[in-house]
């Protein structure tokens, strides 16, 4: 009897701990979703957490004379907050602007719960069965640790893509309720006054019924508070595994807006600017075969296609998701001319990083349109190495383009692509145009050896660009000329550190 009440206790060990950790990438994954940075989102909770923990221990030491009722409560408690917490977060994020403070303090009350556990669970097991101190640290850590392996696994590869973040957090709650009363009423039954019981039985029953009606209304809420962040009506929203995707139209359905992780892309009534700024200067030179790395919403492919004699297009995008929606969305679609149902497109959902360190073809125009990189996962495509890798897949004569943010915005973001683009072997030709919806924003075309000269060969005119628009593209004012920064590299990305600190007041 006494082996299956320690394994029915440590069973819940193993459950708790899943639940825990859970919770803590929920908090991760809802602030790299929000904020983006995700290297910075996991240290804030992850360090907060686990101080919190040592101080959950510290005050679970005078619950220990009445260790049963007080982990049945802490259970209780912690399925409650914890279930709640990205539901919680998100308010404070869309009405309060209070998410940094709100991340901290759940943090905080997460962790001293999560830790005040493992001495109360300590004090059961030896209730059950006296052991030396070394073997019930080690049953009881093992079971605590392979726990936090099944919560690890379990939060991407089932959670996510079954239930979403804010459902995802919901039912780990019931699950970490209905185990912590279980095994209490299960093994310890008879060590229960029959008012514990009671209390008991009515906080899981409360508890429940809070997190089975927040589960009922996570959809809607989840719709308003998603409504909240953008001007115009959301009419389409994803979690895909990278990121979160949202498009949005005007009333009139004049401005068609796509976001990524909260971040605009393009606007419709002004990405015609941006895209033909950034394709056609580079393929005013060899263009037989061409890459696009970045730009799943087929918008530079649409410019690339405009070429008759362009035979080839390898499009390389990360998130499948993206590209569902540019060849599915009526919206996107009528945008990109249908880009992807083009006989000529040859497309890759890989990692870009990662395809160009396998040694790809060559080809003889390059177009890096990747997302800023005011992200960690964003940074290294920013970088010496990825650069260098660039141009081992430039065929001899070839030249490359990239999309490098706002000179005027931020102007050492925007001139440390260059030095990168140097150090990687690249002469560059630096030039800018203003996209109303981005503001000021600045592109380098570049090619081994030479200076590539600035000039255009569209095979038909263009809606924005001309030869004039892009002489004057190339003269930058006073106040927005080259500055000398270090290049960025994979060990030393400071690209993010410009980006970070140059978009912050806007």
């Amino acid at each position: 009897m006494s082996r299956f009440r320690r394994t029915a206790v440590l069973a819940a060990v193993f459950v708790c701990a899943a639940c825990g950790l859970v919770y803590e990438l929920a908090l991760v994954a809802l602030g790299s979703y929000l904020i983006g940075d995700t290297a910075a989102q996991a240290s804030i909770v992850l360090g907060v957490m686990v101080f919190a923990m040592g101080i959950g221990a510290l005050a679970a030491k005078p619950l220990q004379g009445r260790a049963l009722v007080a982990f049945a409560w802490i259970e209780l408690l912690l399925a409650l907050l914890g279930g709640l917490s990205v539901l919680a977060l998100y308010a404070a994020f869309a009405w309060l602007d209070l998410y940094a403070p709100a991340l901290v303090a759940v943090a905080l009350i997460l962790g001293a719960l999560i830790g005040a556990e493992i001495p109360l669970l300590m004090v059961l097991l030896q209730r059950i069965r006296r052991q030396d101190a070394g073997s019930a640290v080690a049953d009881l850590f093992a079971a605590d640790y392979v726990g936090a392996l099944l919560g690890g696994l379990a939060f991407p590869f089932l959670l996510l893509p079954v239930f979403g973040q804010l459902r995802g957090a919901l039912v780990v709650g019931v699950v970490n309720a209905v185990i912590g009363v279980v095994v209490v009423f299960a093994v310890f039954r008879r060590d229960l006054s029959r008012r514990a019981g009671a209390a008991l039985t009515a906080g899981a029953v409360t508890v429940l019924a809070v997190l089975g009606g927040a589960f009922w209304v996570s959809e809607p809420f989840e719709v308003t508070a998603r409504q909240q962040l953008y001007a115009d009506p959301v009419v389409y929203s994803t979690h895909s595994r990278y990121q979160e995707i949202v498009l949005t139209s005007s009333l009139d359905g004049a401005d068609v807006r796509l976001f990524l992780n909260g971040d605009l892309q393009f606007a419709s009534i002004d990405e015609y600017r941006y895209h033909e700024a950034l394709v056609h200067p580079v393929l005013a030179g060899p263009h037989g075969s061409v890459l696009i790395l970045g730009g799943g919403d087929g918008l530079a492919l649409r410019e690339v296609l405009k070429y008759p004699d362009v035979r080839a297009v390898t499009e390389v995008e990360l998130d499948p998701a993206v590209i569902d929606l540019a060849r599915t969305d009526p919206r996107v679609r009528a945008l990109n001319a249908a880009a992807f149902d083009d006989p000529r497109v040859h497309l890759l959902n890989l990692d870009a990083f990662a395809w160009l360190r396998d040694g790809p073809p060559q080809f003889d125009a390059i177009i890096v349109d990747m997302p800023d990189p005011d992200e960690t996962a964003t940074a290294k495509l920013y970088s010496v190495e990825f650069y260098a890798m660039v141009r081992r897949a430039l065929a001899p004569g070839g030249r490359v383009v990239v999309q490098s943010g706002s000179p005027y915005f931020a102007q050492r973001s925007y001139w440390c692509v260059e030095a990168s683009l140097r150090e990687a072997g690249f002469a560059t030709s630096p030039y800018h145009v203003d996209v109303p919806s981005f503001g000021d924003w600045g592109f380098f075309l570049a090619a081994p050896g030479t200076a590539p000269a600035l000039t255009l060969q569209p095979p038909a005119p263009l809606r924005f660009l001309d030869t004039d628009v892009l002489r004057a593209a190339t003269v930058f004012p006073a106040d927005r000329r080259r500055v000398q920064v270090p290049p960025s590299t994979l060990m030393d990305p400071r690209i993010l550190q410009y980006a970070r600190e140059e978009w912050k007041g806007y």
